[in-house]
């Protein structure tokens, strides 16, 4: 039977001793997360994870949702939790106090998100999606929309979606067919068929809010035609209350790989009343807003797989006996060591163990990074902030998932032909943890929106600003010889990024596909010099605990020793992501369509 502890220590000392969240206090959203605060936060969302979400997550992946009659109904127990969720007031956590939110930073949100997918992925997207719906309209809804709408998403009442794909168009979203018809009162009748939505049919709430693109009669094709509606899947009487059904329904649930316990809807509409998010033809723009959104939450997703693999895979190497040490018998009093003595399992488990670490750390610094965009009064720290935001989005979705996956597979790999079998539960974190890399823009397009746009955005002002950030930290670092294994690996890291970057601005404008060959390997080049650079800090914060008066001298010290396996063993990967890259396309382009 698989487990799940919420790694309670490591967020403290992230937001208290690596990032220094204190320094804050003075800013909007922060002065109501003192300390104390957030450490009541953490226990809380720990205990709703470990206690109400972790052991529905079993029952979710062999049940499943079923479609019966229209009716779609989620797994034993999955409705209780969400009602406890939402008693508990943490759809709120985040959110705009002007609608019933707390306002918390959002550095508090997606580590509250990392322990309820670590705990029940398929669950967390049923609160995960509404967020996002959340976020579109407070940002670009009308007033009456936000209104009228907004509170019931805060506090859980009622969900929200996102549908964009269709059947013959997965990331070209140019190609939609869904199509929106004016009428005189100022609302629509929107038509089509909608696949892959998550969280689209279900029993968890009482209305259920879609955000759908479509594109009205006459407006230009591709994706500048495109607007964005909210249509409801109850329509609301004068009072606001629930009134008559809408032209939405569930055609059937996606019979997939993973995430069972989330209804993935085919969602068909059939001239559904819909009412206009921002203004026409501009649905991108507003669409893009959750889309960012929920790309950090995918990107938590990855992590969350390989931090509650990596934690059975863990315990599992430390019970299970089979061989004996290379250097001779550590447990002689048992036939057989525990597999933990062997090179190898521990290789897969520190590979786990260190990425998670730094990729939490990149995951809440980012997330930082957006709470400060909008709550610092200093537009030099606001224009460091959204940059970050904007350059870092693609990166933590696609090396986060792609580096979960991996880690999940290894945890697997850990238990032997024991990972194999379902009830120990790898399987299923193999499984759930897939699809990350797939939705919500499959990596492959995650990295072409990194070197093709985010690189180029501002005259690459973004890159250069994360360079000089680095560039920083290394001339203060450089002073403590303790860290100079960190110094030396991020300086390395960095040099790798910088070498990358220009190679595609002197060779990508003559022959695009060059940046189209090398765009992955960028990517995770940009994703180890990122996770080196937060080792770097995390490093440092705990050398500084180390030379003073700590108590628990061994979280630091095991902190340390971890950042280094990551710095002499994963950061030198930089070289050959560099390498790939100066390679260009030839050998990828070399071949006919009748050679493959």
């Amino acid at each position: 039977m698989p487990v799940y502890m919420a790694p309670l220590r490591e967020y403290r000392f992230l937001l208290h001793e690596t990032f220094n969240m204190s320094q804050y206090a003075a800013l909007p959203g922060f002065r109501d997360a003192p300390l104390d605060v957030v450490d009541a936060i953490l226990d809380e969302a720990a205990k709703l994870s470990e206690e109400v979400l972790q052991p529905l997550n079993q029952i979710g992946d062999r049940e499943g949702c079923k479609l019966e009659n229209g009716v779609v109904t989620t797994p034993k127990g999955f409705r209780e939790a969400y009602k406890t969720l939402v008693d508990g007031g943490w759809p709120a956590l985040v959110a705009d106090p002007a609608f019933g939110g707390q306002g918390l930073p959002n550095a508090l949100g997606v580590i509250f998100n990392e322990m309820v997918s670590s705990a029940n992925m398929a669950f967390g997207m049923y609160p995960g999606l509404s967020h996002g719906a959340y976020s579109a309209l407070l940002h670009h809804g009308t007033e009456e929309q936000k209104k009228t709408y907004l509170p019931k998403l805060v506090s859980g009442e009622w969900t929200g979606t996102m549908n964009l794909t269709e059947p013959h168009c997965g990331t070209d979203l140019g190609l939609l067919r869904t199509k929106a018809v004016p009428q005189a009162d100022g609302s629509y009748r929107i038509t089509g068929t909608k696949i892959f939505i998550s969280a689209g049919e279900h029993d968890l709430a009482d209305n259920i809010l879609h955000l759908v693109l479509a594109r009205v009669e006459g407006a230009p094709q591709g994706i500048k035609g495109i607007s964005l509606f909210l249509v409801p899947k109850y329509l609301l009487k004068d009072d606001g209350s629930l009134g008559a059904r809408n032209g939405v329904s569930c055609g059937a649930i996606e019979n997939k790989m993973g995430i069972h316990g989330n209804a993935t809807c085919v969602l068909n509409y059939d001239e559904a009343t819909g009412f206009l998010v921002g203004e026409e033809n501009k649905g991108m723009r507003a669409m893009f807003t959750m889309m960012n959104e929920a790309r950090l939450g995918v990107g938590l997703q990855g992590l969350s797989q390989s931090e509650a693999a990596y934690q059975n895979a863990a315990a599992y190497a430390k019970e299970r006996l089979q061989g004996r040490s290379l250097t001779g018998p550590k447990a002689a009093d048992k036939p057989a060591d525990p597999i933990l003595v062997h090179p190898d399992v521990r290789r897969m488990l520190l590979n786990a163990k260190a990425f998670n670490e730094g990729a939490r750390a990149l995951l809440v610094w980012t997330a930082l990074q957006g709470d400060l965009s909008h709550a610092s009064d200093d537009a030099i720290v606001r224009e460091f902030a959204d940059d970050m935001m904007a350059l870092l989005t693609p990166v933590v979705k696609a090396h986060l998932t792609d580096r979960g996956f991996a880690n999940a597979v290894e945890a697997q790999q850990v238990y032997g032909g024991h990972g194999y079998i379902e009830e120990n539960g790898l399987a299923q974190f193999v499984r759930d943890a897939r699809i990350a890399m797939i939705y919500e823009g499959a990596n492959g397009i995650q990295a072409l929106d990194l070197v093709g746009r985010k690189l180029a955005a501002n005259g690459g002002r973004a890159v250069f600003a994360f360079f000089k950030r680095v560039d920083d930290f290394l001339a203060e670092a450089g002073k403590t010889e303790k860290l100079a294994p960190f110094v030396v690996a991020l300086s390395a890291a960095r040099k790798d990024l910088e070498a990358a970057t220009m190679w595609f601005m002197e060779n990508a404008l003559q022959n695009p596909d060059n940046a189209g060959a090398g765009s992955t390997d960028y990517l995770h080049l940009f994703g180890v010099t990122a996770v080196t650079f937060m080792w770097s800090l995390m490093a440092k914060a705990a050398l500084e605990k180390l030379d003073g008066a700590a108590e628990d001298k061994s979280f630091y010290e095991t902190k340390l020793k971890t950042g280094l396996f990551y710095v002499e063993r994963v950061a030198p990967e930089t070289a050959l992501y560099l390498a790939r890259i100066r390679i260009g396309a030839a050998p990828l382009m070399a071949f006919g369509a009748d050679e493959f």
